[in-house]
């Protein structure tokens, strides 16, 4: 597989959030504000990005029957990391992220990525995998949170925006217009790249990233 293809795939094809749709508590939570969407985007591609390049470099040392539990302390320390380091250099956003933050540890993005391409590939291509599937994640991540932004505090990253600024509306920093601006989001990026990315037809327990933790690799998903 090509490089580029390696890369893009996490942007358009198989983007974590608009496609695969994993990783949305954080995608919904923190994206009331762009400067928390590309904080929390940041925090999650370092820690794909080390725990993709970790697995890799070790898959032929981790025996299969405990991958899961190894993979989950590799996760865990990228963590405790990027934690120590926002808290340190980036208090404020910190203090935004909250519990979002420790929460990476059980997002399924990063999980994935290590079962499903980092163990079985070296480690220049799981790097390139980590960083598509970051930059997706976070593209993601803005375009809810400038739109929720935007209309629900009438700013982008904190800059007033004129009109607005006075005709905000407050659903869209609520939950309900977090739903609802996804839903949009979602809308146009099938528009746009309904036939570059991966269609429901092809999901089952097979290609499903997280069919290992479930256990449901057997199982096939039936069509309406």
């Amino acid at each position: 597989m090509k490089k580029l293809e390696i890369f893009s795939r996490g942007i358009i094809k198989e983007n974590p959030v608009l496609v695969m749709m994993l990783g949305l508590c954080p995608a919904l939570a923190v994206s009331t504000h762009a400067m928390n969407a590309i904080g929390m985007g940041a925090a999650t591609t370092f820690v794909l990005i080390g725990a993709n390049c970790t697995v890799s470099l070790l898959r032929k040392v981790i025996p299969d029957t405990v991958r899961i539990p190894c993979f989950i302390v590799i996760i865990a320390g990228f963590v405790a990391l990027v934690q120590m380091l926002v808290e340190a250099f980036a208090f404020t956003l910190h203090l935004a992220l909250g519990i979002f933050l420790a929460l990476i540890v059980v997002n399924c993005i990063v999980f994935a990525r290590a079962e499903v391409f980092a163990k079985n590939n070296n480690v220049i291509d799981a790097f390139i995998d980590a960083l598509g599937m970051g930059a997706g994640f976070t593209l993601a991540l803005l375009a809810i949170a400038s739109v929720r932004e935007i209309f629900g505090s009438g700013t982008i990253f904190g800059i007033q925006l004129p009109v607005l600024i006075d005709n905000t509306i407050l659903v869209f920093i609520l939950a309900p217009g977090g739903f609802v601006t996804f839903g949009l989001i979602i809308a146009i990026f099938n528009k746009l790249f309904g036939n570059t990315a991966v269609q429901r037809k092809d999901f089952n327990c097979t290609t499903c990233p997280t069919a290992p933790i479930c256990g449901g690799k057997h199982v096939e998903i039936k069509q309406p």
